[in-house]
């Protein structure tokens, strides 16, 4: 008894873990490929459809958990390096200068190992709420798509990666959103069942031509759990 009660005044002191609100954002395809694809099959005319649908995500946070709810913008480097050498606008840096003005961590990432150590790194049940917005398919997240190969995807968070994110980040009622294509089809089934926390996705693709708009992207399906 004697050793109890000094050991329950410590875990009722511990402070409580920071909230986040986490946004992975991937990054476009270049023109060079998507021009040589039939019209109905090309991808991201605008370079920035997921950097602004992330920021639409962020205005919609800091409304419903506060101005200073805690954002942590997982943004893939690579994608929008390439994308900006091909358009000649200093995009990295304007990703850079959007979030210092709205008040967001931002971390760089070029490949899943730094993804999910960057997820690793929060506090333990700090996660409130989780959003993916960029390519993807049913069974996985693909930071990079049509930038380095036609068509294809060389850095991706695959739902067999799961299991390397420590469930520990998530809040008990994390909310989690993929707003990438198909992501409901598969992957959403293991994300419950690895991180133990829903993930919505959509059954179909999403579409993002109403981001410039300040929406966020529809599914032309449904969303699903």
């Amino acid at each position: 008894m004697r050793n109890f009660i000094p050991l329950l005044l410590a875990v009722i002191l511990l402070p409580l873990a920071k909230a986040d609100h986490v946004i992975m954002t991937g990054g476009p395809a270049l023109r060079k490929w998507e021009d040589l694809r039939v019209s109905q099959d090309r991808h991201d005319r605008w370079w920035a459809n997921f950097i602004r649908a992330s920021t639409l995500r962020m205005v919609e946070i800091r409304k419903a958990y506060g101005g200073n709810a805690r954002i942590v913008w997982i943004v893939h480097r690579p994608g929008y390096q390439s994308r900006a050498g091909e358009d000649g606008k200093p995009y990295t840096s304007w990703i850079t200068d959007l979030a210092r003005k709205r008040n967001v961590s931002l971390k760089w990432v070029s490949s899943n190992g730094n993804v999910i150590s960057t997820l690793n790194s929060l506090p333990r049940g700090s996660v409130q709420t989780f959003d993916y917005f960029g390519h993807s398919n049913k069974y996985c997240f693909m930071l990079d798509y049509g930038n380095e190969i036609m068509a294809a995807s060389t850095v991706w968070i695959h739902e067999d990666d799961l299991n390397r994110i420590s469930r520990s980040i998530f809040a008990k009622n994390a909310y989690c959103k993929s707003w990438g294509c198909h992501t409901a089809e598969s992957m959403s089934k293991k994300w419950k069942s690895r991180l133990g926390v829903p993930l919505e996705g959509a059954v179909g693709p999403t579409d993002y031509t109403v981001v410039g708009q300040g929406k966020l992207p529809v599914v032309k399906g449904r969303w699903a759990r």
